[in-house]
């Protein structure tokens, strides 16, 4: 159903791929949008090792939330900052893109570990977070991305 990376060569592990996506803060969540045109939208993410699924929050109006609960299906992706070679101009970047379905979030008491989790991959200033989900959690909504399938690969810009 899915498909492999043509150059193979360049592909990198899952094991690589899940550290990208612990690592990095940041990537596109896209969904099918009005017309079918596909819609793509900044977003941060957490990655949860213990269940394998990718976390999102957003907030309780908007096009993206219409979107997602019309359609599961979304695809993400996520790439690092890249690293340089000495002697060389074009930096090495690993992107990791995978495609899954959205899961909502009802329970308050789950909705607020994982936002606490996602929080700190920005800040370790627990009273800001705590206060910030305080003051926003009645206009949170969280869904998390199981993933059906994952790809990554390292590139050379140029």
């Amino acid at each position: 159903m899915f498909r492999e990376l043509i150059r193979q060569n360049k592909k990198i592990t899952d094991a690589e791929c899940i550290e990208v996506l612990k690592s990095e803060t940041r990537g596109v969540l896209s969904v099918m949008g009005d017309d079918d045109y596909p819609y793509g939208m900044p977003m941060n993410h957490w990655y949860n090792e213990d269940d394998g699924y990718i976390y999102f929050h957003s907030g309780n109006v908007g096009y993206r939330l219409e979107m997602l609960k019309k359609h599961d299906k979304v695809s993400y992706c996520v790439f690092d900052k890249g690293y340089l070679v000495e002697g060389d101009w074009a930096y090495r970047v690993k992107s990791v893109i995978i495609f899954g379905r959205v899961e909502f979030i009802e329970d308050k008491d789950e909705i607020i570990d994982i936002i606490t989790k996602l929080s700190y991959k920005f800040t370790d200033d627990k009273d800001f977070i705590d206060k910030h989900i305080e003051n926003n959690l009645h206009r949170t909504v969280l869904y998390r991305v199981k993933i059906e399938h994952m790809t990554g690969k390292l590139v050379t810009e140029s």
